[in-house]
């Protein structure tokens, strides 16, 4: 972003862009002032490192959409991340088989794009437009199976994903609940990373909520940058 000759920004991102957009926040706080992010990974707050959230947790009953988010929570963990563990753990050997048959690598994309989404009713025009990007891609088709392995086995130097759902001073944070999203986190759970100005929970949507529900990020981020919401200007300041 500095090269681009963006010295203050501001960031939003899901899935991937979670942990990318979390990582900018931790390494360059005086450049990345607020960060939106429409899938959150977080944990149930402690009593050592943040009492008040504690508190609230321990005496404050989930509310019913939590209930189920932690549903939706305990399926992707249970019955859905499977392709997580061996993309962290051995990324080349499932990278063969998308590479050589395009079948393959649509069965690998496509389930996800079935099961991750709320209902949304995929063309045959975007789930092509979807495997095309990988299978044209330049990198080759397992490239993207590399970023799972790399992030699980960082050098004690290097930002690793369990720093990223840790509490991040400085950096002003927007949180978009989905009731499909991979993870639904209770709100004293998703408090815990950082000074939240922000909370839009929407009625609808799943994982690729900026593909399924454009509509809800643009809201969210009117709301949180726009005239009025609690980052108004936040970059000319």
């Amino acid at each position: 972003m500095k090269q681009l000759g963006y010295h203050k920004y501001v960031t939003q991102g899901g899935d991937w862009g979670f942990y990318i957009t979390r990582a900018i926040g931790l390494l360059y706080p005086d450049s990345c002032l607020a960060s939106h992010i429409n899938m959150i990974r977080a944990s149930p707050p402690s009593w050592s490192t943040h009492p008040l959230l504690a508190l609230a947790h321990a005496t404050t009953p989930y509310t019913e959409s939590e209930q189920k988010g932690l549903e939706r929570s305990d399926w992707f963990a249970n019955e859905g991340s499977g392709y997580r563990v061996i993309q962290c753990t051995k990324p080349q050997t499932p990278g063969y088989a998308i590479t050589d048959s395009p079948v393959a690598l649509l069965a690998w994309i496509y389930e996800k794009l079935h099961d991750w989404t709320d209902n949304y009713p995929w063309s045959d025009d975007e789930i092509l437009d979807w495997i095309s990007i990988y299978w044209f891609s330049t990198a080759g088709t397992a490239a993207s199976f590399r970023i799972y392995y790399e992030a699980t086995h960082a050098k004690s130097t290097g930002v690793s994903r369990d720093r990223t759902q840790q509490f991040i001073p400085t950096v002003k944070l927007g949180l978009s609940f989905a009731p499909k999203e991979l993870t639904v986190l209770p709100k004293t759970w998703c408090r815990t990373l950082g000074p939240v100005v922000y909370e839009g929970e929407h009625e609808s949507g799943g994982h690729f909520l900026a593909h399924e529900k454009p509509e809800f990020i643009v809201e969210d981020l009117r709301a949180m940058f726009g005239p009025g919401g609690p980052c108004a200007g936040i970059v000319t300041q």
